[in-house]
């Protein structure tokens, strides 16, 4: 299993309107009626918040550089600083005491969210997303090593939903190198 970040509104620099914040509040209404996840609304609050998922983008990648094997689990942690709490993932200092909370020290994050490998590996993503067409997050794909995947789902379904894709996948003898349903408005997993 390898999470890979799509960069969904990575590098935006346009402050929230109220369109954007009725178009976000009406993703997060069907994620909640399709999952049950709760969401911490005053994110709609802020004056001239600028959503920039680029940050925690790279605080993904950078776990996975300094601890690979845990990015999943990273991830969900911004998750729920963001979603549950309204802390904000675009802010250095934030994504800092997220990252010590979580176990890092801030020499080992620091040096892997800021060195050239990060934003090297970090644009990898972002490109192997375009390549394969993910325009919705979460998403799944299953593949072997090279670049192509077949999409499982681009957007959330549930394991019933998911289970005749997988079946087909399994049977056609096309072994992935793993699977693990992404769990990110921003990221996939292949």
């Amino acid at each position: 299993m390898h999470v890979v970040m799509g960069g969904l509104r990575a590098g935006n620099t346009k402050p929230m309107d109220q369109p954007m914040k009725n178009d976000i509040q009406g993703h997060w209404r069907h994620v909640h009626d399709r999952t049950g996840q709760k969401f911490n609304t005053t994110f709609f609050d802020r004056e001239g918040f600028v959503y920039d998922t680029g940050p925690a983008c790279r605080a993904v990648v950078a776990a996975r550089r300094a601890q690979p094997g845990r990015e999943l689990e990273f991830l969900k942690t911004l998750h729920e600083a963001f979603y549950k709490h309204d802390i904000d993932l675009t802010s250095g200092p934030e994504l800092m005491q997220i990252a010590t909370d979580f176990g890092f020290t801030k020499e080992q994050f620091t040096k892997s969210f800021s060195g050239e490998a990060c934003s090297n590996e970090l644009a990898d993503d972002f490109n192997l997303t375009l390549q394969n067409g993910i325009r919705a997050f979460p998403a799944l794909l299953g593949g072997s090593t090279n670049d192509r995947f077949m999409a499982l789902t681009h957007g959330y379904k549930s394991f019933e939903e998911l289970h005749p894709s997988l079946d087909r996948l399994l049977s056609a003898n096309e072994l992935p190198n793993g699977l693990m349903p992404g769990i990110s408005d921003d990221s996939c997993a292949i």
